[in-house]
């Protein structure tokens, strides 16, 4: 039986940047994007042939951004023909693409669908054009539903709109006005989100008016009320879905901790319980990628341009030396304790919690041996239980539930 992989493409590009965003992105000329789209081909190329003789099959992926959106189509065509020609890619993948409704024309939403992407993200964030200026989002209203209408009329048939709370100036009048809009186009999926000024964005310097916390709370209360009314299913803190078949199956493996491989400018990856990350800077990511030559053949082993190419071959087929790419950093493999509190603080985000035979089976631990103490403790406030093979939050510990997955925290 193949191991299940997600791949995440990162394309850092977005014609500016919101003033709440932290992600890595950033604007930048067509020169700078098509050596940036190359580069990442030679890395998805070696990468494939670190994975070729591992039994593994594809089944996600995601192209996040930045705003993917923001470039060519046929940028994003090649580069999921290219992983589609060198990963064993299950038929029935779910392939997501984010999309900025400032420049998600219906053109490029019809090659994405023709290309085989079959899910759309949608940045909506909100539906009140006053909001969308104070983030500093290129699009308003009127752009959201032309966007949202020619994703239908292209294929589209699984959508996730994202929506934020708790921002500048926003009301709670103003923020359910949003939701109910939004569950009147019946979308597949509703991400849900409040706004966290992160250090480092414009609005960690400003004097912003936001709302209290009593009316964050309000804003969350309501989002779950409207939604389980119309029909949407919250299978995480802030995911709800029309459905089981829709609940986002790239996000699942990260709060699952199954492998998932990102490739770009700053991408995340955990492949057996080994976690790096790369380069953030542009120009050393793609001057570390341009000298590499692939070899003509089907293993596109990488060639070296220092000659030695039978031994970066030998490198390039260990999947635990990321490093031998000259683009990872930040490695580290995982020890024991920290794959359980992962286990626990991510899988915990799920509303069916963690599973306690997965647990035993992974570590070859009760969970209770490991974790008794602290079940007890917020079994007994409510706010953990118990519900056959799982252990889960309950609705009153999904609103406390940083102060509860802290506790999962294990000293080494």
């Amino acid at each position: 039986m193949k191991k299940q992989l997600s791949i995440y493409v990162h394309i850092p590009f977005c014609a500016r940047k919101c003033l709440y965003c932290d992600f890595l992105s950033f604007n930048a000329g067509i020169d700078v994007i098509e050596s940036y789209f190359n580069a990442l081909g030679k890395e998805i190329a070696l990468w494939a042939d670190k994975f070729k003789d591992k039994e593994y099959e594809v089944i996600s992926v995601f192209f996040g951004g930045g705003t993917p959106s923001f470039v060519d189509a046929g940028y994003i065509a090649g580069i999921l023909e290219l992983i589609k020609d060198k990963f064993i890619v299950m038929e029935d993948a779910e392939i997501t693409i984010e999309a900025n409704p400032a420049s998600a024309m219906y053109e490029k939403l019809l090659a994405y669908r023709k290309a085989g992407i079959n899910r759309l993200s949608i940045g909506a964030q909100s539906l009140n054009d006053e909001e969308l200026k104070r983030l500093g989002r290129l699009h308003d209203s009127r752009m959201f539903f032309e966007t949202f209408e020619n994703a239908r009329k292209a294929g589209f048939d699984n959508i996730n709109i994202d929506i934020m709370s708790a921002l500048p100036g926003q009301s709670l009048d103003s923020y359910l006005g949003t939701v109910k809009r939004v569950t009147e186009l019946r979308p597949e999926h509703i991400s849900a989100y409040s706004l966290i000024v992160e250090e480092g964005t414009p609005f960690f310097d400003m004097d912003l008016d936001l709302p209290d916390e009593e009316t964050d709370r309000e804003m969350y209360h309501k989002t779950l009320q409207i939604l389980s009314e119309c029909g949407y299913h919250r299978y995480e803190i802030s995911n709800y879905a029309l459905g089981k078949e829709y609940e986002c199956r790239h996000n699942k493996i990260y709060w699952q901790r199954g492998n998932y491989l990102g490739v770009g400018l700053g991408a995340a990856s955990m492949v057996e319980n080994r976690r790096w990350s790369n380069l953030r800077d542009i120009e050393r990511y793609v001057g570390a990628l341009y000298d590499i030559q692939l070899s003509a053949g089907s293993e596109g082993a990488l060639a070296g341009s220092e000659g030695d190419s039978g031994k970066n071959r030998k490198i390039c087929r260990d999947i635990l030396a990321p490093d031998a790419l000259g683009i990872c950093e930040n490695i580290e493999d995982l020890s024991l304790n920290s794959q359980m509190e992962e286990f626990m603080f991510l899988g915990l985000r799920l509303t069916e919690g963690v599973s306690i035979k997965r647990f035993k089976e992974l570590f070859s631990l009760e969970i209770r041996d490991v974790y008794g103490q602290v079940i007890d403790k917020y079994e007994k406030m409510a706010l953990l239980e118990e519900d056959g093979n799982y252990l889960k939050l309950t609705e009153k510990g999904l609103d406390v539930s940083n102060t509860v997955m802290a506790d999962f925290i294990l000293e080494d």
